[in-house]
Formats: C-alpha cells, sequence, structure tokens
C-alpha cells in the first residue's frame, strides 16, 4: 500500500510539475517528506520478519531441548548471548542499508528478550504473576523499538500490551486501566516514528478497550455508555474535520473507529441485553439511522472506511433484528416495512438535492 501511494504520488507530481503548479525544488521537498514519514513494507521485508519468527522458534526449541543438560551459567550467557548477536546482525544489516531485515534481527531480539524472561523464571523457581513477565517484555520491546527506531518492534510492543492488560482483565474480571499507560507510551511512539499503520493498530487497541468497557464496567450492562463514547469521538472527528480540513487525514480514520465503537454498543444493547420489544425496535431504528447518516457522511467526504463500516454494520443490524424477531413475522414484516420506507425517503431526499444542486450549477 506505502509502495503504491508513492508511485500514485510521484505520477501526479510529474503531472503537476509539467503543468506548472509545483516547482522542481517542491516535487523533491514533498517526495523526500513522504520518504521520512514511512518505510516501503514489501515482500522481502514481511519475508524477513517472517524468517525471524522462525529463527526464534528455533533458538528457542533447541536451548529447551538442552536446557538441562546445561549448568546455569552458561544457560544465562547463552541466552544473553542470543539477544545480543540478533541487535549486532541488526547493526551490521543497517550499516549496509538493509533496514527491513534490520528490522527483523530486532525483533528476534525482543522476541528472544521475552522468552529469557520466562526461562530465568523458571530456571531459579521464581514464582509470581505470568502477567509480570509480559509486563517486562513489553517494556524492553518499547524500549528497544524507540532506541533503535523499528516499527515492528513497537508493533511487537503494542500487541504485548494487550496480552498483559487481557490476562490482568481475565484474572480480576475488571477493567485494567492501566492499560491506557503502555496504550499511550507505544502510541507516542508510533507518532514520534511517524507510522501511520501503526496509529491504525493504537486506534484499533483503544477501539477494543473501549468497546471491552461495556462488558466489565456495571456487571456488564454499560453498553450505552460505549455508544455514548463513540458518538462523542465521532461528533468530535466531524468537528475537527471541519474545522481544520488540511487534518482530514487525521479526522478520517477516527471518525471510522468512532462510528465502530458506536455501532458496537448500539449492538450490544439490542442483542447482548434483553430489551422489550418496543426498546428493540426504538434502538434498531436509531441505529440503521446513524448508519444511514455516516454512510451519507462518506460519500460526501470519501471516506472509505466509514462507507464500508456503514455498510457493513447496515446489513448485520438488518439480518440480526431478523434472527431476533423471526418468531413474530407480523413485527418482523412491520420492522422492514418501516426501515424500507425510511431508506427510500432519504434516498429521495438525496435524489432532490442532488438535482437541486445540478440546476443550481447550470443557472451559475
Amino acid at each position: 500500500m506505502w509502495a503504491s501511494y508513492k508511485k500514485r504520488l510521484t505520477r501526479d507530481l510529474d503531472r503537476w510539475r509539467q503543468n506548472g503548479w509545483v516547482s522542481e525544488e517542491g516535487r523533491a521537498a514533498i517526495l523526500a517528506d513522504v520518504e521520512a514519514s514511512g518505510r516501503e513494507f514489501s515482500l522481502p521485508s514481511a519475508l524477513g520478519i517472517l524468517a525471524s519468527v522462525l529463527f526464534g522458534f528455533a533458538a528457542i526449541s533447541f536451548v529447551a531441548a538442552h536446557w538441562e543438560e546445561m549448568p546455569r551459567f552458561a544457560r544465562l550467557l547463552l541466552l544473553l548471548a542470543t539477544i545480543w548477536i540478533g541487535y549486532g546482525v541488526a547493526g551490521w544489516l543497517a550499516a549496509r542499508g538493509h533496514r527491513a531485515f534490520a528490522d527483523a534481527a530486532i525483533l528476534f531480539s525482543a522476541a528472544m528478550f521475552g522468552a529469557s524472561i520466562m526461562l530465568i523464571s523458571q530456571m531459579y523457581n521464581i514464582s509470581g504473576d505470568p502477567a509480570d513477565g509480559v509486563l517486562m517484555w513489553w517494556i524492553g520491546a518499547l524500549f528497544a523499538g524507540v532506541l533503535l527506531r523499528s516499527n515492528p518492534v513497537l508493533a511487537l510492543s503494542l500487541v504485548l500490551v494487550c496480552v498483559w492488560s487481557g490476562m490482568q482483565t481475565l484474572e480480576s474480571n475488571e477493567v485494567h486501566w492501566p492499560f491506557l499507560i503502555g496504550w499511550a507510551a507505544v502510541s507516542a511512539a508510533f507518532i514520534w516514528q511517524r507510522w501511520h499503520a501503526g496509529l491504525h493498530l493504537s486506534a484499533l487497541a483503544l477501539s477494543l478497550f473501549v468497546v471491552s468497557l461495556g462488558y466489565l464496567l456495571d456487571n456488564g450492562h454499560q453498553h450505552a455508555l460505549v455508544a455514548i463514547l463513540g458518538l462523542v469521538a465521532a461528533g468530535a472527528a466531524i468537528a475537527a474535520e471541519k474545522a481544520a480540513p488540511e487534518h482530514e487525514h487525521v479526522a478520517a480514520p477516527i471518525l471510522a473507529y468512532a462510528v465502530a465503537v458506536a455501532f458496537a454498543g448500539l449492538y450490544a444493547l439490542q442483542f447482548f441485553e434483553n430489551p422489550s420489544l418496543g426498546t428493540l425496535v426504538a434502538l434498531a431504528a436509531l441505529t440503521l439511522i446513524l448508519l444511514l447518516a455516516a454512510i451519507s457522511y462518506a460519500l460526501a467526504t470519501g471516506n472509505r472506511g466509514v462507507l464500508w463500516l456503514g455498510y457493513i454494520g447496515f446489513s448485520l443490524e438488518i439480518l440480526s433484528v431478523y434472527w431476533k424477531t423471526v418468531g413474530s413475522i407480523l413485527n418482523t414484516s412491520l420492522f422492514f416495512l418501516v426501515a424500507a420506507l425510511l431508506v427510500a425517503g432519504l434516498a429521495y431526499m438525496a435524489l432532490r438535492l442532488a438535482q437541486r444542486g445540478q440546476g443550481g450549477e447550470a443557472a451559475a
């Protein structure tokens, strides 16, 4: 995706340069800024990452197979040597311009660091909460990712933050608020690295955390809070997009995640709670109206993420209402009739607005 974006931008800049809209210096500056804002993720880099994962499993398997045969001091030396060999190979690759393979080697060392924590705990019979080991792991991975500017390792640290928080949540069955500290630290590293894919990972992790609040707070009956938070975030994203159009590239994905969170809350209220038939119909109508509004806004602004979320959410909502009310054919038919009339009315209004806009352009 990154490579295709750069090719398209280069092609557009060449055309704009020929038309005299962009100077040669401006073209070079734009391409340099784009190059600095992200790294190309190609097939060789993907295979390098997979290779580092396989090397990690191979090393762990070898150590485990000979674990009992080695004295403790030799075990420690082996684990430390494995970690630092990975960093040494990463430095050697980076010096030769193979940044993607260097990232793979750093990822290998980060994985071995986590394995070392577990093996050393077992070796010295250190009893404690396994989540504490994951805590140490993600902190170490975060430092390695920041110091060595490795995006894959930063992504690993975010995954480990989620695993750490999930383990704590499963143990206590309560909201693990310290997750927000780890999430904020890794997200700050993504921003510092200007890694857009990592920010999407952060937004996804935060969205899942917000959705989980509905299942953890008040014995699992706070889905309305989740829906409200999603709607507030969506409204804030739209307001920011209108107030500062130059930051549309930031507001647009935030809006998509906010719509997903709001829909998750509304969906849980309808189908995971036990609302009365009247409440279900009211919530379903509200959900459909909001989804149609999201689709309309996405079409007007070209936000493909929100558009597809709207389509998927609308289809899922309709199918779920059908299965929920399948026992009452009359109620099901009435609901679909109301929904069809609602959508048809909105389609007619959109057509009239489009015709009026075309008429105004013709008159002008």
